[in-house]
């Protein structure tokens, strides 16, 4: 579906050897995921349910990735971008939530008590954060943190995605 469609060369953030990028096109579609129906003797069948954004990404690389996306159907490509490309910050806080603020050392029984623990850690994560960036004063070439300060791009870092010449 994507094939016909117009390819265009987007960078989303500048990384240690320079501008990250790579070719996006994004399509509206209707993905069948709507409510279950028996149709003749086929069983179970989903009709089309909402309308999502199909988004296709072309690396330098050669590799090519495909994405759905529920944003709004007047939503730009650069932040359909911007958005998928956002998910390494999130993983990357979440490693280190783990690995340095104890996350995943939980050990309780109810959810109260997990989401407690969850939102304790998340607390500490962005004191630590606040801490850092104010040492450092907000410059971007930060010293790498320590195992008691989590290293962690501010948004400004990644900001949304904008268009390049190609």
């Amino acid at each position: 579906m994507l094939a016909e469609t117009a390819w265009t060369e987007l960078s989303w953030r500048t990384g240690t050897k320079g501008p990250l990028k790579a070719s996006f096109a994004a399509l509206r579609v209707r993905v069948a995921d709507g409510t279950p129906q028996r149709i003749l003797d086929k069983g179970q069948q989903h009709l089309p349910g909402e309308e999502a954004w199909l988004v296709g990404e072309h690396r330098t690389s050669g590799e090519r990735k495909y994405y759905l996306a529920n944003m709004p159907a007047r939503t730009d490509l650069a932040t359909l971008a911007a958005a998928i490309k956002a998910r390494w910050i999130c993983e990357q806080a979440h490693q280190q939530m783990k690995e340095e603020l104890g996350l995943d050392h939980f050990e309780g029984r109810s959810w109260t008590g997990l989401h407690r623990h969850a939102l304790m850690t998340m607390i500490a994560f962005e004191f630590l954060q606040h801490r850092r960036l104010k040492t450092s004063g907000g410059k971007k070439n930060r010293p790498r943190a320590t195992s008691a300060e989590p290293a962690r791009h501010p948004a400004s870092d990644h900001g949304g995605a904008h268009a390049t010449s190609a």
